[in-house]
């Protein structure tokens, strides 16, 4: 009988969350993209707002989709940590080296959680090579906003690029889940062969 640890911590419903989660990140992606503003006010506003909302939507179906209680306990960290960057880039004054020190810290935190989450998941858990994917992508944006010297147009461009391939990523994850999830119809039985031949010869 396999124990709690063994069991898959999400549910099969689950699939909705990363695709959910891509969404949300193409859309400043978009914005940063399309936009010829990439100051460090813009950046921090289109952050944001996105950490706001992500935090909210993306931490509430993680709750509600996961069941395992302590995979369940690190996204609501990475919920919360989410919302209060969010918070702070919206109302704290918009200068370079306050983006690149919130996103560098507020990137090192979730990324880590999450690919522990994943690092925890793993051999019991479809989704959590997604988990370590986008743990490991964050944890390396992190690294850019902390080591590299990074000017506005470039730390906003990379704020851009990691929304797009994570975005990207999980809407592919989010789907294989689902489509590997969907029942199998099986096919018709067919006649059996050696019936038909005894029929034949009676």
């Amino acid at each position: 009988m396999a124990t709690a640890r063994d069991a898959a911590p999400e549910r099969a419903q689950y699939w909705a969350v990363p695709v959910v989660r891509g969404i949300l990140a193409l859309v400043p992606a978009a914005v940063i993209t399309f936009s010829p503003n990439h100051s460090p006010a813009f950046g921090l506003l289109v952050f944001g707002v996105w950490a706001i909302v992500s935090g909210l939507v993306v931490g509430a179906l993680s709750l509600r989709l996961t069941v395992e209680r302590g995979i369940r306990t690190l996204f609501a960290v990475n919920g919360v940590a989410t919302v209060v960057a969010g918070i702070l880039a919206v109302t704290l004054p918009g200068v370079l080296p306050f983006l690149l020190y919130l996103v560098s810290v507020w990137a090192a935190v979730t990324g880590i959680v999450e690919l522990f989450a994943g690092l925890r998941a793993r051999g019991h858990s479809a989704v959590a090579r997604d988990w370590i994917a986008v743990g490991v992508s964050t944890a390396v944006l992190a690294l850019v906003f902390l080591v590299v010297p990074l000017d506005a147009v470039a730390a906003v461009g990379f704020l851009g690029g990691y929304l797009v391939i994570v975005g990207v990523y999980l809407l592919i994850a989010g789907f294989s889940l689902k489509w590997a999830a969907a029942p199998v119809v099986p096919a018709p039985a067919s006649a059996d062969p050696t019936a038909s031949e005894t029929e034949q010869h009676s």
